[in-house]
């Protein structure tokens, strides 16, 4: 029993640090650009961001461990570690480069490893599926977003 909680914190800090990582680069370097260019209507208030995110790489840790301690599935973790590469990336393409359009295509990514990950989940652990929802909308609302800021600018 002990094991099990411990691969929990362990996904846990590994999933955390590329929120860590990309808040980094994203206070360091979003202004003053961020204020200069052309935000489309329905861009959320800065402070939405950080809770939704938090509350998404908490889910999306549950769901990996779920599936994780019922298979023990390698090639399935390695997915999920990897997707979180990309998912670290973003932030540092978009907010450190400034380089939008190529942030939208590493969102194109990541939603394909999302849904990836989904399709595994469904056959797995519904329940793992299920909490990655949440994360498959606001991702799609982020390639929205993203889009529109590649049109507008």
């Amino acid at each position: 029993m002990k094991n099990k909680y411990l691969s929990l914190l362990i996904i846990l800090l590994i999933t955390f640090l590329a929120p860590m990582i990309g808040g980094y680069v994203t206070s360091t370097f979003k202004e003053p650009w961020y204020s200069q260019i052309i935000l489309p209507s329905f861009n959320a208030p800065s402070w939405i961001f950080a809770p939704v995110w938090s509350t998404l790489y908490f889910l999306m840790s549950l769901a990996i461990w779920k599936v994780w301690i019922k298979s023990f599935d390698t090639k399935l973790i390695k997915i999920y570690f990897i997707h979180l590469f990309f998912n670290s990336t973003w932030s540092i393409i978009f907010f450190g480069f400034h380089l939008i359009g190529l942030a939208l295509l590493n969102l194109i990514i990541i939603l394909t490893f999302i849904i990836i990950l989904m399709k595994e989940y469904y056959t797995k652990d519904k329940v793992s599926f299920y909490l990655m929802t949440p994360y498959l909308l606001w991702s799609s609302y982020a390639f929205i977003l993203n889009s529109s800021i590649v049109i507008l600018n």
